[in-house]
């Protein structure tokens, strides 16, 4: 069995096409979602719709949250905060339904996902280096946990300490514990503007990094298109 494990699509339908065709080629027989289906991108509808007629696991997301309920946004950033106003006023009863329904946190397999941390994870606290990690270990009872949320593909891994290693290929030791940001399919912020996702082979016990290109100027053009602030697209071409 091998296991495309991704999140932060952002509602980046272009990004999120190119990871899914991507992992057809790879043999991916399953499909997992770290949450942020929705947010900053200009096909909020579209991308909900696919992630939910694939019926895969999803954990909730900020921005998932964010666009389901009717809270002020006052003390969000502004560019987020215009980015989910309008994606309110994108989404239907029932789709926002869906987006709160979902649980935070969710084990499937042998392995554990979350959005952002399992510790407190409705407060959508960020994991940038291994102190961060080091309290999410605590309450991490699978060897695997795999979550999103800072848009940047990390690695921390737990034996008779906390380290971090490389986010490329990662073979699975007895023993030790991981906990992996698979970064993002709709926004990376790490400096490569390329969609990001991770492929979990349960038989090998190795977990590979995928940076996948995708059609850039097409989805900013939608942001403009749609009137979302234009920093939302010139991002994308910076991978920050």
């Amino acid at each position: 069995m091998r296991t495309a494990i991704f999140g932060d699509i952002h509602a980046n339908l272009e990004a999120l096409d190119a990871v899914m065709s991507d992992s057809q080629k790879q043999e991916v027989t399953n499909y997992v979602c770290l949450g942020d289906v929705v947010g900053y991108n200009a096909d909020p509808v579209a991308c909900l719709n696919r992630i939910r007629d694939m019926g895969c696991p999803t954990v909730k997301g900020n921005h998932d949250m964010d666009a389901s309920e009717d809270h002020s946004l006052d003390s969000m950033n502004p560019v987020a905060a215009t980015a989910l106003n309008w994606t309110r006023e994108q989404l239907d009863d029932d789709q926002r339904l869906w987006l709160k329904k979902l649980r935070m946190v969710r084990q499937v397999s042998d392995y554990t996902i979350v959005h952002s941390t399992l510790d407190q994870p409705a407060h959508w606290n960020y994991v940038t280096n291994r102190f961060d990690a080091m309290s999410n270990f605590s309450y991490q009872f699978t060897q695997l946990c795999f979550h999103g949320h800072t848009h940047v593909p990390r690695v921390y891994v737990k034996s008779d300490k906390v380290r971090e290693v490389p986010a490329e290929s990662v073979e699975i030791e007895k023993n030790t514990k991981y906990f992996i940001n698979v970064g993002s399919v709709g926004q990376p912020r790490d400096g490569d503007p390329r969609a990001c996702y991770a492929i979990y082979d349960h038989k090998t016990k190795l977990i590979v990094f995928r940076r996948i290109d995708y059609d850039i100027k097409k989805t900013q053009k939608k942001i403009r298109d749609a009137g979302l602030p234009d920093v939302l697209a010139e991002r994308l071409a910076e991978g920050r």
